[in-house]
Formats: structure tokens, sequence, C-alpha cells
């Protein structure tokens, strides 16, 4: 990270010999960080609030999609894991971590 910082300083200082203004170095250092933080942090961040929310909610009998693409049905959950079922009789033992997304919303959709 430093390195990229140092080429992002002498990228900016002007070929000409000419003296540039030392803060506007330091301005476009701190534009860079701010761009990054409301492109790529900030978004990321409220997307994993989202998620944890949605785990938190989960209750027994809502539909769900897993990280590996299984839908199922929860049959029972606990604080780490959820039993779900994937067809009758037929139950597997998931993480809630491994659990994506509400498979309702996707019914609803179409």
């Amino acid at each position: 990270m430093l390195q990229f910082i140092n080429t992002v300083i002498l990228m900016s200082q002007p070929a000409n010999g000419q003296k540039q203004n030392p803060m506007m170095s330091v301005l476009f250092l701190v534009l860079i960080v701010v761009v990054f933080y409301f492109f790529m942090i900030r978004p990321q961040v409220k997307k994993q609030k989202e998620v944890k929310k949605f785990r938190a909610s989960l209750q027994k009998g809502d539909k769900v999609i897993t990280t590996g693409g299984i839908y199922g049905k929860i049959a029972d959950i606990k604080e780490t894991h959820a039993l779900i079922e994937i067809a009758p009789e037929t139950r597997i033992k998931v993480d809630l971590s491994a659990i994506l997304r509400d498979a309702s919303d996707l019914e609803q959709k179409r």
C-alpha cells in the first residue's frame, strides 16, 4: 500500500521541474480514500449487515437457498446450524453462514 501511495505522489508531480503545492498531493490522496470508501467499503458493510439481520430472523418453515445452490425449507434451527429439508424425509445439516437468501422472494418475482 505504501508503494502505491509513493507511486501516486510521484505521478502527481509536474515533469517540467516546477514546484507543486504539497497540499494538492495530500488532497488527491484524501480524495482517493473517500472514493474507495463510498464505492467499495460502505456498500460491502451495508450488505453484510443485511445478511446478518436476515440470518438472525430465520425461523422454522422458511424457504432458503444455501451458498451451494441447494433449495430447501428449514426444519429445525439452532444457534450455529440449521436442518434443511431438501426433499420429503431428506434433511441436511447446514451452517447458518451458508444460508444465502430467502427462496420465497424468488417465487414472488416470477
